[in-house]
């Protein structure tokens, strides 16, 4: 039976378990971004996680990504950079602009490579951006893992998908990848700060 908010239209009680278990999965990213992080670093992780997550779902839903969370992502990411710098805070902040630029730039230029080839974009311009951002986040020895992780999981999902349904695979099927690079964005911030957090 459908559960009903005075002036809303009424809930199955599948969104109802989809909205508590991406509540809960906020809270317990959020929680794992101040665990590993204290202080003001774990408040702009769990920023971050929060917005990805965003992303994600509403990439999955819409095939689009937000610039609105574009911006708040690099925002958080500056500040990031600005407070965990081993040097001046301005080098850091010059040097995460460096990395989401060129990030940026090797996802634009693989679009345009594919579109020249296939006759079609397969990177969206939002990926491009999403791009910009996890450069901002990441150091150079995270932003390959997050690549990894974005494309190893996205490709796993599509083949499995495509094995229950009985599908073969397909080159021109379209994959948000916004529904998987967020979330790498995000755990491989959340392994760099577990793993090589300064003692």
């Amino acid at each position: 039976m459908p559960l009903t908010l005075r002036g809303a239209p009424p809930l199955t009680r599948q969104q109802v378990v989809l909205r508590v278990t991406l509540g809960l999965i906020a809270i317990a990213a959020g929680g794992a971004s101040l665990a590993v992080a204290p202080g003001l670093r774990g408040v702009l992780g769990a920023g971050l996680a929060f917005g990805m997550l965003a992303v994600a779902i509403i990439d999955l839903r819409q095939f689009i990504i937000p610039n609105e969370l574009i911006v708040v992502g690099l925002a958080l990411g500056f500040v990031h950079a600005g407070i965990t710098a081993s040097e001046t805070a301005t080098e850091s902040i010059v040097l995460a602009a460096t990395r989401g630029a060129v990030l940026a730039f090797a996802f634009l230029l693989l679009r345009v490579i594919y579109h020249r080839w296939r006759g079609r974009h397969g990177i969206g311009l939002g990926d491009v951006k999403l791009a910009g951002v996890a450069g901002v986040w990441l150091d150079w020895n995270m932003i390959p893992i997050a690549v990894e992780i974005a494309t190893l999981s996205a490709l796993a999902v599509y083949a499995l998908r495509q094995w229950f349904l009985g599908r073969s695979m397909r080159w021109t099927s379209r994959i948000p990848l916004g529904l998987f690079l967020a979330p790498a964005i995000w755990l491989s911030w959340f392994l760099d700060a577990l793993l090589f957090a300064p003692l």
